[in-house]
């Protein structure tokens, strides 16, 4: 890969241990690795960027998402619903995805997440339709690959259908034994923990309301043995929390302890109906705050301020692109400033900690300390904003430019692993317009299918 080289940066926004932001810098890459960080840096034979009134940061970290529902956005079906009742609508749908469009819709998933500013996305797939292919995993994997996104891969699962009182149907459920072989087959086939790896393996089962107990102590079980991480949804609904109380007779995070799901190998999406002893008990552990999925399906707000004052590990998500409707990572960045600030007025979270949350807060979430970060030894992912646009004019302080003015949230450049992967608001690895076609053909295909079969 050589050396390259981005020449008189105007600032480098760092989010190292001393929160340095550096006027007109220059970052030296070999291969995947940043090298030097410092002024005036001469080095021949390399590729030179010129960054002069651009601004650096690390690539946000994505840290939950459900990459095959951008194929399913704006169904007229499920608008204006709460989640239990947008989740029975929309598995009605889910239940006909296959290898191409898992595929096709991580390609789109990936290609937004790209050009907003996400470097490292993860992806909690656990829709696996009877009579279809069950590596849907690996076609998630290759599409990352052919993009060149760091992704890390949840192995998902559903195991309690409607039949043993679930909410989803039982055509997209597996039976537990089928799951967990397949669980151990990707992180063998897929895992890697070495620094800089480009695919990681978690394992998470879906949800309290659509997983057996067993199946989730099943899950941790390999997990800690295989020493990969954990994922779920938790207490995202109140409509979840009733149903854990009436079944198990516990609350959300209550459940997750009585099983052993907590600490720093356990991370959780939503996290928003949690009383102050248990925002307690999830000091170490992870949690994805996902601002958009939330307003619109009116589930509540996080209470951001408060875990993180507790020592809990919080990043930002964009969560399933039907649920928010976009991967825009950039937005998802002010959305979570903006609702946090509604929730804590002035007492809220300043535009540079909600950066560093999304940030190196989203890297610890996944368990990484070699990403999030600009400095020597780290990953080479850095996006590269152009902020001299009117929209900027008259903005003092470039952490709150970024976090709350702007009519675009494209990057002037996209670097992964030391690659560039978008250029001027473009990807380079991939042809858009043909992704997009056929991603489009693919969903509209089956939408029609799954009305057609109503009718008849």
């Amino acid at each position: 890969m050589g050396y390259l080289l981005l020449k008189n940066i105007s600032k480098v926004l760092t989010f190292d241990d001393n929160d340095n932001i550096f006027d007109g810098f220059d970052i030296l890459i070999k291969d995947n690795e940043i090298v030097r960080i410092e002024k005036n840096i001469e080095y021949e034979g390399c590729q030179i960027i010129d960054c002069k009134d651009l601004v650096a940061l690390p690539g946000f970290v994505n840290t939950h998402h459900h990459l095959y529902q951008t194929l399913f956005r704006g169904i007229d079906e499920v608008q204006e619903k709460p989640l239990f009742p947008w989740l029975v609508g929309l598995y009605e749908f889910w239940k006909h995805i296959d290898s191409e469009s898992v595929y096709f819709g991580a390609m789109i998933g990936f290609s937004e997440l790209l050009k907003t500013g996400c470097t490292t996305t993860m992806d909690h797939h656990y829709v696996f339709p009877k009579g279809k292919s069950p590596y849907l995993i690996d076609e998630q994997i290759k599409a990352s690959r052919d993009i060149g996104i760091r992704f890390h891969a949840t192995r998902g699962s559903m195991s309690r259908g409607k039949s043993k009182g679930g909410l989803p149907p039982d055509c997209v459920v597996q039976d537990e034994e089928e799951i967990l072989l397949d669980c151990e087959r990707v992180i063998d086939k897929y895992h890697d923990d070495k620094k800089f790896a480009m695919n990681r393996i978690a394992l998470s089962p879906c949800s309290p309301f659509s997983v057996t107990l067993s199946l989730m102590e099943k899950c941790r079980d390999i997990a800690r043995k295989k020493k990969v991480m954990l994922h779920t949804h938790l207490a995202e609904t109140l409509d979840e929390e009733k149903y854990c109380i009436e079944i198990y007779g516990k609350r959300p995070v209550e459940l997750m302890e009585s099983i052993g799901w907590l600490g720093e190998d356990v991370w959780f999406a939503h996290v928003i109906h949690v009383n102050d002893d248990e925002i307690k008990l999830l000091k170490g552990s992870g949690v994805a705050h996902c601002p958009s999925s939330n307003m619109k399906l009116s589930s509540g707000i996080c209470r951001t301020s408060e875990l993180v004052k507790a020592g809990v590990n919080v990043g930002i998500a964009v969560d399933g692109s039907a649920s928010n409707d976009g991967s825009n990572m950039w937005e998802e960045v002010r959305r979570a400033y903006l609702l946090n600030h509604l929730k804590y007025g002035t007492d809220g979270l300043c535009a540079y900690d909600v950066l560093k949350m999304a940030t190196r807060g989203g890297a610890k979430v996944l368990g990484r300390d070699d990403i999030g970060e600009l400095s020597i030894g780290k990953a080479a992912d850095i996006i590269l904003l152009d902020l001299n646009d009117i929209a900027y004019a008259g903005c003092h302080n470039v952490a709150v430019g970024i976090v709350t003015c702007g009519n675009s949230s494209l990057v002037k450049m996209t670097i992964v692993n030391g690659k560039i992967v978008v250029k001027d608001g473009h990807l380079v690895s991939v042809n858009e317009e043909e992704v997009r076609n056929r991603a489009h053909e693919i969903a509209a295909n089956i939408v029609k299918t799954e009305r057609e079969s109503r009718i008849i």
